[in-house]
């Protein structure tokens, strides 16, 4: 179906006389909608991370001291000193973490696609994972010394993607979390996000470029590092999925940064000089 805006002609009364007028055609109003609904689920996901990340780093901003010295953590405890209430509040956040996809699901079934339609399936697990492997390892390593030098530079806080208890449940946790970051990331802002802005007209340039500066303003709470580092990695990523049609590789991608970043913070933070620690 196209999406394109018709307009009928139609007799519309006005000042007491009928007048040749316009009227929007279904597709018109179809239109609104699906952008109406792209909207509403970003405001429910990763949209309002952004904002939510906004007005973070204007805090750490105007904050007395520079960015180096201030601290983003990720993966924090929310009931130290209680390990099975922290638990619960983990496997919580994770799982609510989650809704957003499965909206995406149900709204991409409504649509008789699903999430098939994006690359988000178990058609090709092997491929998937080995494209994934490859891309994790040039990003990762080029991230990490990219995160080093812009905070050594004073443009970026002290990321610290985990201050977990030691406990016994520590590193499922992380694992399922670097999990769910990558999942819902690559499902809104990858595969649904640049489906509904071709399905809306949007230029492949300018649906590209609002994917990445989405990517990068919800990370803009670790600095201008963050951000500027996640829009190049958003960039790559949009790319990559045009070139597969498949999110799948991109969520394991993601999926195996973020496990090495979370896994590798909690066993060396403290033990090696060259990471940063607060």
């Amino acid at each position: 179906m196209t999406l394109g805006i018709r307009k009928v002609e139609a007799v519309v009364p006005q000042n007491g006389r009928g007048e040749v007028g316009t009227l929007p055609s279904a597709e018109a109003a179809a239109r609104r909608l699906l952008g109406g609904e792209t909207l509403l689920v970003l405001a429910l996901s990763l949209g309002a991370s952004a904002v939510s990340s906004l007005i973070s780093f204007v805090g750490a901003a105007t904050r007395p001291g520079g960015l180096e010295q201030q601290a983003a953590r990720l993966n924090a405890s929310h009931a130290p000193g209680r390990p099975w209430l922290d638990l619960a509040w983990q496997v919580f956040g994770i799982a609510t973490a989650l809704v957003p996809v499965f909206l995406v699901a149900h709204l991409l079934l409504r649509e008789g696609a699903g999430l098939r339609a994006i690359g988000f399936d178990r058609r090709r697990p092997g491929s998937d994972l080995a494209r994934g492997t490859a891309v994790a390892a040039a990003i990762g390593g080029t991230g990490l010394l990219f995160y080093l030098g812009v905070r050594a530079a004073g443009f970026n806080l002290t990321v610290v993607p985990e201050s977990l208890p030691d406990v016994w449940w520590k590193l499922p946790v992380l694992i399922a979390s670097a999990v769910q970051n990558a999942v819902l990331e690559e499902v809104v802002v990858v595969g649904y996000l640049l489906r509904r802005l071709g399905q809306l007209g949007w230029t492949p340039m300018a649906a590209l470029a609002a994917s990445a500066v989405l990517r990068g303003s919800y990370h803009l709470y670790q600095g201008i590092g963050g951000f500027i580092g996640n829009m190049v990695m958003g960039v790559v990523f949009v790319l990559l999925y045009r070139r597969w049609g498949r999110v799948g590789p991109l969520v394991a991608a993601h999926a195996l940064i973020d496990i090495v970043a979370f896994v590798g913070y909690a066993l060396l933070a403290g033990k090696v000089g060259w990471l940063p620690t607060a």
